[in-house]
């Protein structure tokens, strides 16, 4: 049995695309879910519902309970009276899940930059694969033509570098690279690029082919529109705590993709 998917669900969890997409996924996956409710979270517990209350509280995990019995694999429950960071790791202790999943908030005017904050502070202060699906809801599942973007840096992940040799397996996709090269980044050529790639044993070894080093004065703009030519529906991108020297990806950089990208991404946290 493949670990769970932990879903971060908010209050309006009945229209969160992100547990339909991470449902859809662990079907293809054989895999279980996990509904992770933090009670008091900005993001997944809007203030404008008004105070906690045993009557509010009590709705809210019926409603959780009822959505669980809806998924098409078996679901549980886990609710939290922590702070996110501290329910996350309490959960990914308890459940050792495949990846955490995340999704805009239901609520159409929470803006989405709380969505991309919650996540990069997750990757600070848990770092674990982190899967972010975009607000208009994706139905890709499961994902078949990955793109990983890197910035030819060696890095080394953290820990579950087989999460995109289960995806691609489960689905026989398909993972091209790209790296982005603007006026002060010169191209490193295939080779250089897909051994950072292979040092971490993400998948199969890749033909120089899959690899497209492409120019661009916007990091971000390179690797969306390189997304939109290999018509790609899941990004994969190496999230660093820090940005090494001279690195085109830093923290703003991920940030952006998260707000803009219109396809799911997949957040893998390297060590420093």
């Amino acid at each position: 049995m493949v670990s769970p998917l932990v879903v971060l669900t908010d209050f309006y969890a009945v229209t969160n695309r992100a547990l339909s997409y991470a449902a859809g996924l662990a079907v293809s996956l054989k895999a279980e879910l996990v509904l992770l409710h933090a009670r008091h979270d900005v993001l997944l517990a809007p203030s404008d519902h008004g105070p906690s209350s045993p009557i509010s509280d009590h709705t809210t995990d019926q409603a959780l309970q009822t959505l669980a019995a809806e998924q098409p694999v078996p679901t549980q429950v886990d609710v939290s009276e922590r702070e996110l960071p501290e329910a996350v790791k309490e959960a990914v202790r308890r459940h050792h899940p495949l990846l955490l999943v995340l999704g805009r908030p239901g609520g159409a005017d929470t803006p989405v930059e709380i969505m991309t904050g919650t996540a990069m502070d997750l990757l600070t202060t848990v770092p674990y694969p982190l899967l972010v699906v975009p607000a208009p809801g994706w139905d890709a599942f499961p994902p078949r033509r990955l793109l990983l973007a890197v910035d030819g840096e060696p890095f080394v992940l953290r820990q579950h570098q087989d999460v995109l040799r289960q995806l691609l397996r489960v689905a026989e996709g398909t993972l091209a690279v790209v790296r982005v090269t603007d006026d002060s980044h010169a191209r490193l050529g295939a080779e250089t690029v897909l051994r950072t790639v292979a040092a971490n044993d993400l998948t199969e070894e890749l033909p120089h082919s899959q690899l497209h080093e492409v120019y661009n004065r916007s990091v971000v703009g390179g690797v969306l529109a390189e997304a939109a030519q290999q018509d790609a529906d899941l990004l994969v991108i190496v999230a660093r705590h820090h940005s090494l020297l001279g690195s085109l990806f830093h923290r703003s950089v991920t940030a952006q993709l998260l707000e803009r990208s219109p396809i799911p991404v997949l957040l893998l946290p390297a060590e420093d």
